[in-house]
């Protein structure tokens, strides 16, 4: 008999991400990163001109950032330990918007942590890559947990039945993306695990009672 899946995003779900990545912009590259709209590609300006990053500057610093900087990303408040204790009744896998080549790192650098879960990487919408998960699992139910609103639109635009989550743990973006939930892409907006881990298990237990 298949088990539940959940499916959960990594950078600001499970892992701090933004917030690691501006102080090293501050310390190592003379760049300012201040989230004022949901437009991340303004977000970033030389501290010195004031003059916003072109698009392939922000490419390169992301990139620069994955290579040699993982090791700055922290748990976000209690999501190793709701993931784990989530994984005690449904399989749990992580899809995360990374090149393939960093699979194997951030595969190591999560179960450093304390979770060990296949990770799985994606560029673009994650509609596609879900429906690939979700047929090679073929789950009694599946839950994907996201902090970004595209891809919630893009789960519900390829599998309708799935159950959403849209979670963003970082305050510092939180207030500022737009929200699957008021778009109806995304059954519940929780920023907090303390929170979210009932609302997960819910769903879970709803399935078997």
């Amino acid at each position: 008999m298949s088990r539940p899946l959940i499916v959960s995003d990594c950078d600001e779900v499970l892992l701090y991400m933004v917030s690691p990545f501006r102080d090293w912009l501050g310390e190592q590259h003379g760049v300012e990163f201040r989230m004022e709209g949901n437009d991340f590609a303004n977000a970033l300006r030389w501290q010195e001109s004031g003059e916003v990053l072109a698009p392939e500057e922000i490419w390169r610093m992301l990139g620069g950032f994955f290579d040699t900087e993982m090791h700055r990303q922290s748990p976000i408040p209690g999501a190793i330990e709701g993931i784990n204790t989530l994984a005690d009744h449904a399989d749990v896998v992580i899809l995360t918007n990374l090149v393939d080549k960093r699979q194997e790192m951030r595969t190591r650098q999560l179960a450093d942590h304390g979770l060990h879960a296949r990770v799985f990487t994606n560029q673009g919408p994650k509609g596609p890559a879900l429906q690939a998960i979700l047929d090679e699992y073929n789950p009694s139910q599946a839950i994907f947990i996201d902090d970004l609103a595209q891809h919630h639109r893009s789960a519900r635009e390829t599998i309708g039945g799935i159950t959403t989550l849209h979670l963003c743990g970082e305050p510092m973006l939180a207030p500022h993306i737009d929200c699957a939930h008021k778009s109806g892409h995304a059954d519940a907006r929780i920023d907090r695990w303390d929170e979210a881990l009932p609302w997960l298990m819910g769903k879970l237990e709803k399935e078997t009672t």
